[in-house]
């Protein structure tokens, strides 16, 4: 059975105020190509399909259309809703459209039914389980002891009517340990938000999503297919793909990658503001790429972002480095850049009065950023 996974669209998002509409109509369109050619079996998408729980009518309205294309195309659709998602809002007439062939997480309620596809080697089991925090857990299983994260996916597959002997493939939203992040996505208070590979060993196959770059963990079985537009100068040097997945006889499974080639690609360009402006210079840059320029004059240049954006149209963000914000730590090293908050506070904490934050300080720190990210979804 030959799967196309897709997560993390983000519909609706805006990158450094720039509006993503249009190149995530054109993004879905080359994934329409792909999916025409490769004539897949069905459809995976896990989670973030939306930026925002609350999306504007357009964003609505692009979704509906890829979605009634995929359902044209008599093609099974599997969805799941993200961190960013209203499940609520998402799984709304989910029963209704089920005879369209587009099957949509409901929302968690404690049991999980799975959607069963055949092909020539039997049927696929695919458990739709969108994004869940402990919390959701333990208001169905309260005696099951559920603290972790890990825990809370433990016990909702625990209480999957599995059956070990058919090929079973897990869609789900979560970040799995060792997996790789970056800037643009929400940084966990502490490490809370991780999830062990361990949990995941009954499945046949994996569909993540959630982290935006592709990867595997601990193996292909278990993959992130990652977002299919870069949504931050961190993600400048990802190869944006769609990933396929064909399973065959119960344990024997194939994943590869098919690239794609966005409208505007996210560059980033440093040098003199002399340099930048020299046509040697921006001759070499598509001038439809979206542009993060990196001035290393030591003084800082008036109407820098006015005098070049004539030449870089799509020029989204303007930094300086220079003794300047290298002394005054405006540049923050990758390896602080992913860091979470909690870590970063403590270590600002302890510089500032000589001694680690009590435990009680802690706790009360993760609660509170905890209750901010959640604002913030």
């Amino acid at each position: 059975m030959k799967l196309i996974h897709l997560s993390d669209l983000h519909l609706g998002k805006r990158v450094n105020d720039f509006p993503m509409l249009e190149d995530q109509a054109y993004i879905l369109n080359r994934i329409l190509e792909i999916i025409d050619a490769e004539q897949p079996d069905a459809v995976l998408i896990a989670g973030d399909v939306y930026d925002k729980t609350v999306p504007s009518a357009e964003t609505v309205a692009l979704l509906d259309d890829f979605l009634v294309k995929l359902a044209d195309r008599s093609l099974p659709v599997l969805l799941i809703s993200g961190n960013h998602d209203s499940p609520e809002r998402l799984a709304f007439a989910n029963r209704l459209m089920e005879g369209r062939g587009v099957h949509i997480a409901p929302v968690y309620r404690g049991e999980v039914a799975p959607v069963t596809l055949e092909d020539a080697c039997g049927p696929v089991d695919f458990w739709l389980l969108s994004f869940l925090k402990p919390a959701h857990l333990r208001r169905f299983f309260p005696e099951e002891g559920v603290e972790s994260y890990t825990d809370a996916i433990a016990c909702a597959i625990r209480h999957m009517p599995l059956d070990p002997a058919r090929r079973n493939v897990l869609v789900t939203h979560q970040f799995v340990t060792g997996a790789e992040r970056c800037e643009s996505e929400e940084i966990s208070v502490g490490g809370t938000d991780n999830v062990d590979a361990s949990v995941f060993a009954p499945f046949d196959y994996v569909a993540l999503g959630h982290l935006h770059g592709p990867q595997n963990v601990g193996g292909e079985r278990i993959r992130y297919c990652g977002t299919p537009l870069k949504y931050s100068f961190s993600e400048a040097r990802h190869q944006k793909s769609v990933t396929i997945a064909e399973l065959g006889e119960k344990g024997t499974l194939n994943v590869r990658a098919v690239p794609l080639t966005p409208k505007r690609d996210m560059v980033e360009l440093r040098g003199s503001f002399a340099q930048v402006r020299s046509p040697a210079f921006y001759g070499q840059v598509d001038r439809d790429a979206y542009v993060r320029v990196i001035l290393t004059d030591e003084n800082d240049i008036y109407d820098a972002i006015g005098q070049l954006r004539p030449i870089y149209p799509h020029l989204m963000r303007l930094d300086y480095d220079n003794l300047r914000t290298r002394s005054g730590a405006v540049e923050l090293e990758e390896a602080d850049v992913k860091r979470d908050p909690l870590e970063l506070f403590a270590d600002f904490y302890q510089q500032q009065n000589h001694q680690p934050m009590s435990e009680e300080q802690r706790h009360y720190l993760a609660e509170l950023l905890e209750a901010i990210q959640e604002e913030r979804a």
